[in-house]
């Protein structure tokens, strides 16, 4: 009975912000646009390239996305905390949503012209960097207390079913109608968004106070003096910067050139790895959102990235694609939970004048990471085989989490004081 009273609680922790129906439009919302911006992911290179444009034009337009999008993060950033999270997601898919409609109408009626393809795409992108660090902030104005950590990991769980579902259904609809009605779907996700962002009031709740090291007083003067001020905040910035130049490289480079190579796994092969990872991080972010609050989440989240890299060394080396596969599961259920913990975490500590450039910064270190991240991994799988390559990013991600913990102010970051009469 007692393991059934617990499972019951667990499931009401976590599915509590659902009960929020601000919260309940935001979920729905996100989870209609991921699913439309992984059919876009699938639509936009089938239509250059079966439509008379090659791999050097792909990659033009790739870049004509990528950098306004790297680019304007700061931005919206510095928006959200001066219009609102909501606001700024709210203008970002009403610029998408005429761009994409468009899209799917020159599409429709046959190749769309180089520059149009090329302005579209910046102008996505550019919405897009607008649209990132909003999303990080938007969740500290509609919960408070524990049901903040269960919101982030109802929307990472979003996020990841649509992953699932949007390329399943891109190649689907291209593969029986064209590239156009993608685009369509993509459009019609970013009104459904701009729709349910629209009935969120534009308000921000107060921020939870918590035990531990409190984010500094920047005292008006930014987000420089504020990483200036806070050792923890350097201590984060080192962790994203170390976690995304090794990992990068391992999902693009690495992972492809492992299943390629040694594991001689195939494409159907290299899709099960890719599964793995998904299917582990779908399970991580369920039960992240059924924690609810703890006394030390830095430690849990700490504890769940050395985990992590331990999967990550034993990748390689477990005898096959079966065992791949198993290390991968774990490798995506402990980033899935050590990231929704983290996130929770630092959207409580930090100012709330200043979350969305705090999140934009932390976003750009890992984006911005990326061209580096493929590049150094290229070079050293070349030199030394994909297995070598595992270790150094396992052991990149240890020493990182290894120097986070030998800082007290990262220990006991949103750590919690029992009330006396608990203790």
């Amino acid at each position: 009975m007692r393991g059934a009273v617990h499972r019951t609680s667990s499931w009401r922790t976590a599915t509590a912000p659902l009960r929020a129906p601000a919260f309940r439009w935001l979920a729905g919302g996100q989870l209609a646009s991921t699913v439309g911006d992984l059919c876009y992911a699938v639509a936009l290179p089938w239509l250059v390239l079966s439509r008379g444009g090659g791999p050097a034009l792909l990659g033009l337009v790739l870049a004509a996305y990528g950098i306004p999008r790297t680019a304007l993060i700061p931005l919206g950033g510095v928006l959200a905390d001066r219009w609102g999270p909501r606001t700024v997601m709210l203008g970002a898919d009403a610029m998408r949503l005429p761009l994409l409609t468009v899209l799917a109408l020159a599409a429709l009626h046959g190749r769309p012209p180089v520059p149009m393809l090329l302005l579209v795409a910046a102008a996505v992108g550019a919405a897009e960097g607008l649209f990132i660090p909003a999303s990080f902030a938007i969740a500290p104005d509609l919960l408070v207390g524990p049901q903040l950590a269960a919101g982030n990991s109802l929307l990472a769980m979003g996020t990841q079913l649509g992953t699932l579902a949007g390329p399943a259904l891109g190649g689907l609809l291209v593969a029986w109608l064209g590239p156009s009605p993608a685009f369509a779907v993509d459009a019609a996700t970013f009104a459904i968004s701009a729709a349910t962002l629209a009935r969120i009031p534009p308000r921000r709740a107060q921020p939870v106070a918590v035990a531990g090291p409190a984010a500094p007083d920047p005292r008006g003067r930014g987000l420089l003096a504020l990483i200036r001020a806070s050792r923890v905040l350097q201590v984060l910035l080192l962790l994203t910067v170390a976690a995304n130049l090794a990992f990068g490289g391992l999902a693009e480079v690495a992972l492809p050139a492992l299943a390629h190579g040694p594991l001689r796994a195939g494409a159907a092969g290299y899709g099960a790895l890719l599964a793995g990872v998904g299917a582990g991080a779908l399970v991580g972010t369920v039960i992240a959102g059924q924690l609810g609050a703890l006394a030390r989440p830095a430690l849990v989240a700490a504890a769940a990235f050395l985990v992590e890299a331990a999967a990550t060394a034993l990748v390689p080396v477990l005898g096959g694609l079966p065992g791949a596969v198993g290390a991968l599961v774990v490798f995506g259920l402990m980033n899935g939970l050590g990231n929704v913990v983290m996130v929770t975490v630092i959207q409580r500590w930090a100012p709330p004048g200043l979350i969305g450039r705090l999140m934009a910064t932390l976003v750009l270190a890992g984006f911005g990471l990326f061209p580096l991240s493929v590049v150094l991994a290229g070079v050293l799988v070349a030199r030394l085989g994909p297995q070598p390559y595992f270790l150094i990013a396992a052991a990149t991600l240890a020493l990182a989490i290894g120097a986070g913990l030998g800082r007290s102010e990262f220990r006991d970051l949103g750590r919690t004081v029992p009330a006396p009469d608990a203790v």
